[in-house]
């Protein structure tokens, strides 16, 4: 383990260089044909390799409708490129929101979301396949009745999550199918895809690291993945022409017996038995695709998004950055290897810059991964994949910097999107907060969305 450090490579072969230094195995290569791959995904085939993960704007309607901003960012990432577009965060019901602008898809907004996706597509040149992450935030939801699958001593809600009421079995068993009524709409507004959200420690990750929970969803493997499968399942059933994945924590980087996919010496060793065994099910269940992702943005943001700058108040992480890299790439590995025939979507490429492309086609090509997800690049750049397949490059201007300042919005409990390179909208918000002032109204641009 090194040193933080910040990213200050001007050429691939710095990176190399720095890669080497620290014994690591991160592999860039050159030709990024493999990024251009089509993939077949059960019914339907995404045109390229490339993914938008699903990255919240926390700016929707007060109803959980996609607001104007809402739609200007899904019509950016489609005319950006991406072969596989991940909708954001979408509550199943309103107390599963994390923040009072989460999205929320229900009966009477629905028709809202089928024409958001309309004209998102209008804006391809090919079109993507589309996923919309569907969530229940558990612990960290924001508006009332909120309750946790089970007391965890990292994660208190202050000094103590000793007082917070546990969701009952029988509370558990009816969010169930509340993800089958929100799948039905989502297929109704025509998306291809649902995820059902089980990672970053909102409700479906914190059951799969529930040993200290008693009954049917806690303790041993088979009650702990019980919710998921039930819920692929039940939607599969419900919904059978509608593709059924998951974003999944494969590594949540809290001790045993708090943490899924670690090991059980209380060390943050990792440990993918179960979460190997877990994706091998779910696709014997006839899932296609699955999203892998690490830890807990609230908890240990730097595991799942290594950054140069941490939120005001925030840490220094002990690691270099190129460490959290080389961990994400690694597990995402072992369990695509382990799985060959399940299209597996890779993470942690951002901090990568301008070189994410020649990392991810070196991931492909490898047999690493089937695709590439970008989140905060995607935020940062919009456009990114027209701009790799098209030129082979990224403009070093143009990528994410690691700053943080899109999570920090968050954290101000505002709208957030990227500030250094789309400053029009976000720049007033974010400097409003620092000098404790209310968000400013948002303006209008051209076509007349913000």
């Amino acid at each position: 383990m090194s040193s933080h450090a910040k990213f200050t490579f001007d050429s691939p072969e710095k990176l190399k260089e720095s890669i080497a230094a620290l014994g690591l195995d991160i592999r860039l290569q050159d030709d990024l044909s493999p990024l251009a791959r089509p993939v077949a995904l059960g019914p339907v085939t995404a045109p390229n390799s490339l993914v938008i993960h699903p990255m919240e704007g926390c700016d929707g309607e007060a109803d959980g409708s996609p607001s104007d901003l809402v739609r200007r960012r899904y019509m950016r990432f489609a005319g950006g490129g991406a072969g596989l577009i991940w909708f954001e965060a979408t509550a199943v019901v309103p107390e599963a929101r994390a923040n009072p602008r989460q999205l929320w898809i229900h009966q009477d907004n629905a028709d809202q979301y089928a024409s958001m996706l309309r004209n998102c597509l209008v804006e391809a040149e090919q079109r993507p396949v589309t996923v919309i992450q569907l969530t229940h935030s558990g612990r960290y939801s924001c508006c009332g009745n909120s309750k946790i699958a089970y007391h965890h001593p990292h994660l208190p809600r202050g000094a103590s999550d000793a007082h917070v009421a546990l969701f009952t079995d029988e509370e558990i068993e009816a969010i169930e199918d509340k993800y089958v009524e929100a799948a039905r709409l989502a297929r109704q507004a025509g998306f291809d895809g649902v995820d059902i959200k089980h990672c970053h420690r909102y409700l479906g990750n914190e059951l799969l690291s529930a040993y200290t929970r008693t009954g049917r969803y806690g303790g041993s493997y088979e009650n702990r993945t019980r919710f998921l499968k039930n819920v692929v399942a039940k939607v599969r059933a419900a919904v059978p022409d509608l593709m059924v994945t998951t974003r999944l924590n494969v590594y949540d980087g809290i001790p045993h017996p708090y943490g899924f996919g670690m090991a059980s010496d209380g060390s943050l060793a990792p440990d993918l038995t179960e979460p190997i065994r877990l994706v091998q099910e779910l696709r014997a269940m006839g899932m296609s695709l699955i999203n892998l992702t690490l830890g807990n943005p609230y908890y240990n943001p730097h595991i799942g998004r290594p950054f140069d700058q941490s939120i005001l108040g925030g840490y220094q992480p002990d690691e270099h950055p190129l460490e959290g890299v080389a961990r994400a790439l690694r597990l995402v590995r072992q369990v695509q290897q382990a799985v060959p025939d399940i299209a597996v979507v890779g993470t942690g490429y951002s901090w990568l810059r301008q070189f994410v492309g020649m990392a991810g086609a070196a991931s492909i090509a490898n047999g690493w991964t089937t695709m590439v997800g970008l989140g905060r690049l995607a935020f940062a750049h919009p456009g990114f994949a027209q701009e790799l397949l098209g030129t082979g490059k990224l403009a070093r201007n143009k990528v994410c910097i690691s700053c943080s300042k899109c999570t920090q919005l968050m954290r101000d409990g505002t709208v957030t999107g990227c500030v250094p390179h789309d400053p029009k909208i976000y720049l007033p918000i974010y400097n409003a907060a620092r000098e404790g002032q209310p968000a400013p109204p948002l303006q209008p641009v051209v076509g007349g969305h913000y």
